[in-house]
């Protein structure tokens, strides 16, 4: 172990700490709230993490820091010079460092965010398999493989993703992963219930992990040596959890009054407690392993091997502050009077307290060590790779075709070249991949093992449509029907060209109403600015004979609600053809941020995509090759059916329920009347345009124009708007408020039911006949704008 260590440790707990007081007690306030910043979190962890980043890691390893410790990464940072003295002083400010670790809104080399609890931890057995992924293949290069570590709080343990993750690692052969569990046995409400630590080892060891328990520290085994050490030993183990707290927050007096009722007369035992003085007998007991910056160091140098491991890591919360131990101290701060008598124990002196290497006898010496750290000698560790060409998309559909098989036959024609796209795609599905209409990519695909596995079925000569093989070269990563472990594999995959430096194209492909059982997985993959295809198939109650339970509402509403995800619902096989061949350029894109004046998007910064499908066939609309259908297609909506000057209706659809509008448009259209239909490809795209103008217009730019506001500008002022949508009503119906039109939206605010499609879109309006008596009630309301909802 390096002899720096340990002035390691205790610089990185007193910036930490220093860093979290100044912003709760020494910065201004403007609003008068506590800031926070987990001070008894993170000196759980500060051990752990110098002898970690001091030590053990190399650059090609990636750790994803446990939320509550992020004071202790911010510190590192600073203590290596990476971070600046003005961000740490505005902790948890406007423009600071942030709460907690964020690849994109921090500047210091964030492998992974974390912050919703539990994610942070999982990604990383998906990060290590994309890592097999990318070297199994001949494009993959010789970058060293590295480990991908989670630091982990264990109250995340109660986080079921957690377990779903272990289940999914095994079944791929999981390696190159590291869990550190810093045991620190307190949670946010009370204490951790006694033995889980029985629990967790079981768990881990079930699924293949090795399991490293690391309770005592150097001064504590040194202890159990002496005459008596072994009843001390045998103490700590059986001392509750809620005691072993307790007992730390009251210190060296308390311990010597506890083990003397419980230990003493014994002689041998006896000494060994009366030898030392309460300030040593309290640092005794207190040097559990996760505390012992040597103990944590040897641990990690002892790993040889690939295998994963799971470190379970005894320590205490607030370790070396004045509230270790208490059970209040997650949300706790020291007080200013505590901070000022902990600043003279920790020996900083008045006005260094921001000084990288204060209390540091010869800080060039020590500047020079730290330089020499493994992990920071090759500098910020976020790499690139090159831009892939794409090919056009092209499709000649049949005459009525779903957007989900067209999805299927998009990626077939893909399988059958030698596109270095193609060659990029990594394509993932949790239990659905056949339904979803993957299985042709994946019959030619294969799918991904790091050793070939025969498929059982063909070697029998028992025939079957999917030709299950798994090889090195696979291009199809298969699940279980967790969710969650999508959106995780999503994510990590779709980091590749930062973490691993080659770039993937992730395709993942689920049931449409499942994706809420993912929410906070795919909202944390977008919050990390990774960049995958997310395709929701089958959708809506045109997924008729499934029933409530399998046909999604509130998709549409997820899609132009979640941050840094495009979503689109086609509605016909070529239109899906131009998305997906501007989806595959989107997702590379990384360039500023600057509007498109067309639409006021922000298209050159990139993302993901969400494509929600359907499996009802419908009637294709014919070759279309001009610019105007396929940039609208793009940008979120086109003329259908292109209003004249005296239009009175306009329906506006988007998907499936394309040719109930239509129809519907040439019912009204009998009647002489001007009717224009408006096909919409992505109310997200559309109404983040609007949005976007809108702001514009409010900084000074009178003619920012959005997409939809050009489309829908010259319709009469008394032209009513008819919106329907299989899904959410609202998702649609602030197309009225772009102009004032008056306006009537249908759609599904209900669970569905069985039935028929023409059943179903019955029930809830969806079908023609309600939408031409939409269009006959308005004409006969009032001439004033107004809103109500069908439903």
């Amino acid at each position: 172990m390096t002899p720096y260590l340990k002035t390691i440790e205790q610089r990185l707990l007193w910036l930490s700490h220093w860093m979290i007081h100044n912003a709760n007690h020494i910065r201004p306030k403007a609003d008068g709230i506590k800031v926070g910043g987990h001070q008894a979190s993170s000196a759980s962890m500060v051990s752990i993490m110098t002898a970690l980043y001091f030590q053990t890691l190399r650059p090609e390893d990636r750790v994803a820091v446990k939320p509550h410790a992020s004071p202790i990464f911010h510190a590192i940072q600073y203590l290596m010079g990476h971070q600046t003295r003005e961000k740490m002083e505005n902790f948890r400010g406007y423009g600071g460092v942030q709460s907690y670790p964020s690849r994109t809104k921090d500047v210091d080399d964030v492998d992974f965010s974390t912050g919703s609890v539990g994610l942070g931890v999982a990604v990383t057995s998906f990060a290590s398999i994309v890592q097999d992924y990318v070297h199994a293949k001949a494009w993959g290069g010789e970058r060293k493989m590295g480990r991908m570590i989670a630091l982990v709080g264990d109250a995340e343990l109660d986080e079921g993703n957690i377990y779903e993750a272990l289940q999914e690692g095994w079944k791929n052969d999981l390696r190159n992963c590291w869990w550190i569990i810093d045991y620190n046995r307190q949670s946010l409400d009370g204490v951790v219930r006694e033995g889980l630590f029985k629990r967790v080892e079981q768990i881990f060891d079930a699924f293949g992990w090795d399991v490293v328990r690391v309770k005592y520290g150097h001064l504590q085994r040194a202890a159990f040596e002496e005459a008596g050490g072994e009843k001390l030993r045998q103490w700590i183990d059986d001392c509750p959890n809620q005691l072993y707290s307790a007992l730390t927050f009251m210190g060296g007096a308390v311990w010597r009054e506890r083990l003397m009722e419980a230990l003493g007369d014994q002689g041998d035992v006896t000494a060994l407690i009366e030898r030392r003085s309460d300030v040593d007998l309290a640092e005794l007991m207190e040097n559990l392993g996760g505390n012992c910056v040597q103990t944590m160091a040897d641990t990690f140098a002892a790993i040889d091997h690939d295998r994963p491991v799971c470190f379970l890591a005894y320590t205490i919360k607030g370790w070396g502050t004045p509230i270790a131990g208490h059970k209040d101290n997650h949300g706790g701060l020291m007080n200013k009077t505590q901070m000022a008598q902990w600043q003279e124990h920790m020996g900083v002196a008045p006005g260094q307290e921001w000084d990288r290497f204060a209390t540091i006898a010869d800080p060039a010496v020590f500047e020079t060590q730290l330089a020499k750290t493994p992990f920071f000698a090759d500098g910020r560790r976020r790499y690139h790779d090159d831009v892939i060409d794409v090919p056009a998309i092209t499709l000649a559909s049949d005459r009525e075709i779903s957007t989900q098989m067209a999805f299927g036959k998009i990626l077939d024609d893909l399988s059958k070249g030698d596109s270095q796209l193609a060659e990029r795609i990594v394509t993932t599905s949790p239990d659905v991949t056949g339904t979803t209409n993957l299985g042709p990519w994946v019959n030619r695909r294969k799918l991904f093992a790091r050793a070939y596995q025969e498929d059982t079925f063909k070697a029998e000569k028992i025939p079957s449509t999917s030709k299950w093989e798994f090889a090195p070269e696979g291009q199809h990563i298969e699940l279980g029907i967790a969710e969650m472990n999508l959106f995780l594999l999503l994510a990590a995959a779709g980091l590749s060209h930062s973490i691993f430096g080659k770039r993937l194209i992730p395709i993942g492909t689920v049931y449409d109403p499942f994706v809420s059982r993912g929410l906070d997985a795919l909202n944390y993959a977008c919050y990390q600015d990774a960049r995958f295809i997310i395709v929701g198939t089958p959708s809506g109650v045109t997924l008729a004979p499934e029933g409530g339970a399998h046909q999604s509402i509130a998709s549409p509403l997820i899609g132009m609600s979640q941050d840094g995800l495009a979503a689109f619902e086609p509605a016909f096989a070529d239109e899906l053809a131009v998305i997906m061949e501007w989806a595959f350029s989107y997702l590379q894109k990384d360039g500023e941020s600057v509007p498109d004046e067309r639409t006021w998007l922000r298209d050159e910064t990139g993302g993901s995509v969400y494509l929600r499908l359907t499996t009802n066939p419908i009637e294709q609309p014919g070759t279309r090759v001009d610019d105007a259908f396929r940039q609208g297609a793009i940008d979120g909506a086109y003329w259908m059916r292109k209003p004249g000057p005296n239009c009175e209706v306009v329906i506006a659809y988007q998907g499936a329920v394309a040719q109930e509008a239509i129809k519907a448009a040439g019912l009204i259209g009998q009647g002489c009347r001007d009717v224009g239909v408006l096909a919409v490809t992505s109310a997200d795209r559309l109404n983040a345009g609007w949005t976007a103008a809108q702001r514009a217009r409010a900084a000074g730019d009178a003619c920012a124009a959005s997409h939809i506001e050009t489309l829908l500008r010259d319709l009469p002022r008394g032209c009513a708007l008819i919106t329907v949508i299989d899904g959410h009503p609202a998702t649609l119906s602030w197309l009225g408020g772009v102009w004032g039109h008056r306006t009537i939206s249908h759609g599904v605010e209900h669970f569905g039911q069985t039935g028929t499609i023409t059943d179903l879109y019955r029930h809830f309006r969806l079908d023609a006949q309600a939408l031409v008596q939409s269009a006959s009630e308005l004409s006969q309301g009032p001439k004033i704008p107004y809103f109500t909802s069908d439903g």
